[in-house]
């Protein structure tokens, strides 16, 4: 039988990245929680746990943390079928892109939060790379850009984000007075959101422009915004997120025959409990754009 304290250990600390931190969330001492995963590893005979460099599941580690992720939801729905059990607001660890955090997630998931109960403890990671958060058992559902479903998981389309190439008229005026161009894209700075971030890569290419260009990095999606409003660079922005600047005219696409439509898919554990399947419901009738 598995000891699901053991398995909450292994989950907070990789939730947690640290021990320490791991044992103040669980009220544990950090050598216990030390002990608990020494305990898990012993009883399995293999280790769970990558402690150097950096805190990471082993395979075995990853099959236990997507299964504790399950049952948790699980045991919600047994919770709402048998009310004298002990109660607690069920938690659900997602990995989301931050672009669809800053327009549309809230109004999508606020009806379910607020009558489920529902708390949210959300993971940001670019669209391209969030599909690993779900592989490595450290969410239980993710949207990201990828179509591939996972062993065990569901895949599920919601629709497409439209990207822009906004920036400033002044900034436009500075750059580009005559377009896009090659000499344009090796000289003005543009914004890009963090290493793992392709949008703008892929809207140079599809400009046909192959090369290396300057730019800021920005791992927030309003900052990103304020940054282009500030003038500073131009980046690739959903509409839907800048739509009053664009209608202030604050902000101009540099490129106005020119969008990247980026897909987004829904990915979530397979038996993971009614909570999962209604938020995905939910999800499924959202409109991107």
């Amino acid at each position: 039988m598995i000891d699901y304290k053991l398995l909450e250990a292994l989950a907070t600390v990789i939730e947690c990245n640290g021990f320490e931190r791991a044992g103040e969330a669980l009220g544990l001492s950090q050598s216990a929680v030390s002990q608990r995963l020494k305990t898990l590893e012993v009883r399995l005979g293999q280790p769970v746990l990558i402690r150097h460099p950096h805190l990471e599941p082993t395979p075995a580690g990853r099959r236990l943390l997507n299964h504790y992720q399950q049952v948790q939801l699980l045991e919600r729905d047994l919770r709402s079928a048998l009310p004298t059990l002990e109660t607690a607001s069920p938690r659900l660890r997602i990995a989301i892109n931050a672009d669809s955090l800053a327009t549309w997630w809230a109004d999508a998931v606020g009806h379910l939060c607020r009558d489920e109960g529902l708390l949210l403890d959300l993971v940001i990671e670019d669209q391209d790379v969030g599909l690993r958060r779900l592989r490595d058992g450290e969410v239980a559902a993710c949207l990201c850009a990828s179509d591939q479903p996972i062993a065990g998981a569901r895949c599920v389309p919601l629709g497409t984000m439209v990207y822009h190439p906004y920036a400033t008229p002044a900034y436009i005026a500075r750059y580009f007075p005559r377009g896009p161009s090659e000499a344009a894209f090796r000289h003005a700075p543009a914004i890009v959101y963090g290493p793992h971030d392709q949008l703008q890569h892929r809207f140079l290419a599809q400009c046909g422009y192959h090369g290396a260009f300057p730019y800021h990095l920005c791992p927030s999606s309003e900052g990103f915004v304020r940054l282009a409003a500030a003038g500073i660079g131009y980046g690739m922005m959903p509409h839907r997120q800048v739509a009053d600047l664009v209608d202030a005219g604050q902000l101009s696409s540099l490129a106005p025959d020119r969008r990247l439509e980026v897909p987004l898919y829904w990915h979530f554990w397979r038996h993971s409990g009614a909570l999962l399947e209604r938020l995905t419901g939910m999800l499924d009738e959202v409109q991107l754009t």
